[in-house]
């Protein structure tokens, strides 16, 4: 869609404009936009177009705009173009650049567009590259000149802002978290995984649909606090096991007050235990002390420390005793991007990278930092038994 607005202004102007793409989905999606642009002065019988070849043209001149297949690179060759943009560039052998796209434009001091998605090393097999990270390299080093030849630009499908928040979240849950990161976030596979903070979540077993639990359950409330995002996490744990169950993400933005958002936790927790909240760190104890006043008791953190506290969750996580309800998007999404900063040298650092956009990540480590993996299942049952004697 861009490249295809793109194209007809430049076209507009005089240019010759030709777009690639190894699938014909795309071709023909980029056909289909340019020929509605340009139906007016189509029909006006002003430009004339060519449905066989895809092409549109103004008849005595070297104006025209067209849509070719580039799954062979070899039929683009003789070609001839102003500007070149060359879509899901990952999938293309690299000769399409190197020996077919570049000669095109030496004559005329032409622009070449490169559009791709981070590809998978599991899926390489549908590409025609030799090397499957070809794009990538392409894309690195042209994020590193200074000479001023190439212009680098990322998006993450949240900056679209036609895509809907609701679908995307619903798309999200049914994600892998090497699928999101390609496809929503747009990383590459040779990204650092040490740098995923929970990287030791293991979404194959603990990302779990939900069920209905039962009431007898005790829970447990993580708290992040925030007058624009306050969050908030509830979570079950099974007595007879000690896992931990998140079934519940609170995000409700800016604009309500303390005793409206004590009101829905309390409706969130009706006829059910809460055994503890915790939240806040030490220098919130006047939000813990307003929430407790309009009834909902907050604790604060036994550990102070935010990397201790990230360090007892990777225990848990570290031997499966956490698992997530499918239908946390947001808390999905955060587990999927937490990550550590890294230095002007590539090293990893023990500075979170945009610290303050981890709302439902804070609220988790507040409350399950003060179990470690070897007390889950121990505290549990304590807890089973005191409950049933009650």
């Amino acid at each position: 869609m861009g490249v295809a607005i793109m194209a007809v202004e430049k076209f507009l102007k005089g240019r010759l404009q030709l777009y690639t793409s190894p699938t014909q989905e795309q071709v023909q999606t980029f056909w289909r936009e340019v020929t509605w642009a340009l139906t007016e002065p189509i029909n006006a019988g002003i430009f004339k177009k060519n449905e066989t070849e895809r092409f549109i043209e103004l008849p005595g001149t070297d104006q025209r705009i067209q849509a070719k297949s580039a799954w062979n690179a070899d039929t683009l060759r003789g070609g001839h173009a102003d500007d070149l943009y060359m879509d899901e560039y990952q999938l293309c052998n690299e000769s399409l650049w190197r020996d077919v796209g570049a000669p095109m434009l030496l004559d005329n001091d032409g622009d070449a567009v490169f559009i791709y998605t981070p590809p998978s090393l599991r899926t390489s097999g549908v590409s025609k590259a030799r090397d499957p990270m070809h794009a990538a390299r392409m894309f690195k080093s042209a994020q590193e000149d200074t000479t001023g030849r190439w212009e680098t630009f990322h998006f993450t499908s949240h900056e679209n802002p036609y895509i809907s928040e609701a679908a995307l979240g619903e798309l999200i849950g049914e994600m892998s978290r090497e699928s999101y990161r390609r496809e929503i976030e747009a990383e590459d596979d040779d990204a650092n995984p040490n740098q995923l903070i929970y990287r030791a979540f293991d979404e194959r077993q603990c990302l779990i649909s939900p069920f209905e639990i039962p009431s007898q359950w005790p829970r447990y409330v993580g708290h992040d606090f925030g007058s624009a995002n306050p969050a908030a996490l509830f979570f079950a744990q099974d007595p007879a096991t000690g896992y931990f169950y998140a079934y519940h993400e609170y995000f409700p933005g800016r604009g309500l007050s303390t005793y409206q958002h004590v009101q829905a936790f309390k409706e969130l927790t009706q006829d059910v235990t809460v055994l503890k909240r915790a939240g806040g760190s030490h220098q919130e104890d006047e939000i813990r002390q307003g929430y407790t006043a309009q009834g909902w008791p907050i604790q604060e953190p036994k550990i102070l420390n935010v990397n201790a506290r990230i360090d007892r969750v990777r225990g848990i996580m570290e031997k499966n005793q956490l698992f997530v309800f499918r239908t946390l998007p947001g808390l999905r999404e955060e587990l999927m991007t937490y990550q550590w900063k890294t230095d002007l040298d590539g090293r990893i650092t023990d500075e979170i990278s945009n610290k303050s956009a981890f709302h439902r990540c804070d609220a988790m480590a507040y409350i399950l930092s003060d179990f470690t993996p070897e007390r889950v299942a121990g505290t549990a049952k304590a807890q089973y038994i005191s409950m049933s004697a009650i």
